[in-house]
């Protein structure tokens, strides 16, 4: 027997108030689909369906590169009508398991546990107990404590309205019943919707029990309607990505100003100050220090890096023992050896830095190989674009560039060469010589400047 899922993923989401699909609003910097096709994979399912309706391209095109198969539903006609449009070419043989795609942290284990309750006598149903269970259809049991319906909120009376246990959605029956369930649903309430939530009084008719589980903590069921509600799966989001940081040993400034938003991984005696944002995938060695308001997107920093306030460094690899910042920015393919400092207002792009070269004041280097113990002087530009075409510089081993100098690539400065402050360097500079390109000094004396007329 396998494990079959079906995403519902078809809501408008009115009350976001955006032209964007609901499920593609973002949690931690993915779409909340991301996040529960993510989920659906780690419990093994063999086979993913999602069902979309409003925005159905850009639902689609935002998560194309999964291994998922997309149905649409044309008219939004209840949850029961949703999955009926996924059922054809599910294996009898398999478990069905139901999620949602506005409830993007579902866990791996409670839906582990939930699926495990399938037989060909039993399916499982999630179910919360909530202190204000306002809009959730609520369980109904009988005098032995067993599952004999789910009323809808709306249809629900007022005795009914006082039953604290709920409904989350999530349900996993066997393929064979769930077909010939939702196959007799009707439209015959308030709504005029086919409810997928009719399909337990039907098992329970059919002699088949429903096995309840529940979720390890609330957030897991919560669903997202407007941006208030994201917006407190965010911050909840955050604080686990926060406590599972600590737990593996990372000092944390302030636990609930720090943002993950992807996958990190961090050695011993790490320290992070507040306001920091990593992005994509991080790996940070041992003994790293990172200032305040710093982004760190698909980047390595190894052992030993002090990373100072208010940098951003994307795509980049940081080596042992280095210094960047503050106020400095490395771009995709900056790639800092060992011991390189990297200072204030300092932009490296698509450049190799070699160990112990220090590039420490208002300094742009784009597309350049620059050697071991290389000095560069403030205000330096390598001027890598003609207007057309990318050009690359080459500085050699124990290089001093002065201060003010302009290299336009392609260009050439041989090892233990000096470059005098000021220069413009558009030939080669041969090894171990001196270049200097700027105008001699004049004074003039007497000189008045201008004044404005009157």
């Amino acid at each position: 027997m396998g494990l079959s899922i079906i995403i519902l993923a078809a809501g408008q989401g009115t009350r976001m108030r955006s032209s964007l699909p609901k499920v593609l609003h973002k949690l931690a910097d993915r779409p909340m689909l991301e996040h529960v096709i993510d989920c659906a994979e780690s419990v093994g399912a063999h086979q993913i369906r999602v069902v979309y309706g409003h925005g159905g391209e850009q639902v689609i095109n935002t998560s194309s590169h999964r291994e998922v198969e997309w149905f649409e539903q044309k008219e939004q006609l209840g949850t029961g009508h949703a999955v009926a449009q996924a059922l054809d070419g599910i294996s009898d043989e398999d478990t069905l398991l139901i999620l949602y795609g506005d409830v993007p942290l579902i866990g791996h284990a409670t839906l582990t546990r939930l699926y495990s309750l399938c037989n060909d006598k039993t399916m499982g149903l999630l179910t919360a107990r909530l202190d204000d269970a306002t809009g959730y259809g609520r369980i109904v049991r009988n005098e032995q404590g067993q599952v004999t319906a789910i009323i809808e909120h709306k249809d629900a009376s007022d005795e009914q309205r006082q039953i604290s246990e709920v409904n989350t959605g999530f349900m996993a029956a066997p393929a064979k019943h769930m077909k010939r369930w939702v196959s007799a649903l009707s439209s015959n309430n308030s709504q005029g919707e086919y409810y997928l939530t009719d399909v337990i009084a039907m098992a329970v008719a059919d002699g088949i029990e429903v096995s309840t589980e529940h979720p390890n903590y609330p957030e897991e069921i919560f669903g997202v309607n407007d941006r208030r509600q994201l917006a407190h799966l965010e911050r909840y989001y955050q604080k686990q990505q926060a406590l599972e940081l600590m737990m593996a040993g990372v000092a944390l400034r302030d636990p609930a100003r720090i943002d993950v938003r992807g996958i990190v991984s961090a050695g011993q005696d790490v320290e992070i100050d507040i306001n920091v944002i990593l992005e994509g995938n991080v790996v940070i060695g041992n003994n790293v220090r990172i200032g305040a308001n710093c982004v760190i997107r698909n980047s390595v920093i190894e052992d030993d890096v002090i990373i100072l306030e208010n940098c951003v460094i994307e795509d980049a690899k940081v080596g042992h023992s280095s210094k960047v910042g503050p106020f400095a920015r490395l771009r995709p393919e900056a790639n800092l050896a060992d011991h390189v400092h990297v200072g204030n207002f300092v932009e490296i792009k698509k450049s190799d830095v070699g160990s112990g070269s220090k590039v420490n004041h208002l300094s742009y280097i784009g597309d350049t190989t620059i050697g071991q113990r290389v000095n560069i002087g403030a205000g330096t530009i390598t001027c890598n674009y003609d207007g057309a075409n990318k050009h690359r510089t080459i500085i050699g081993d124990d290089v001093f560039i002065g201060s003010d100098t302009q290299l336009v690539a392609p260009v050439t400065v041989g090892d233990k060469a000096t470059v005098g402050a000021g220069a413009t360097i558009t030939g080669d500079v041969p090894e171990g010589t001196l270049s200097i390109s700027r105008v001699s000094q004049k004074n003039i004396i007497g000189w008045k400047r201008p004044v404005k007329k009157k």
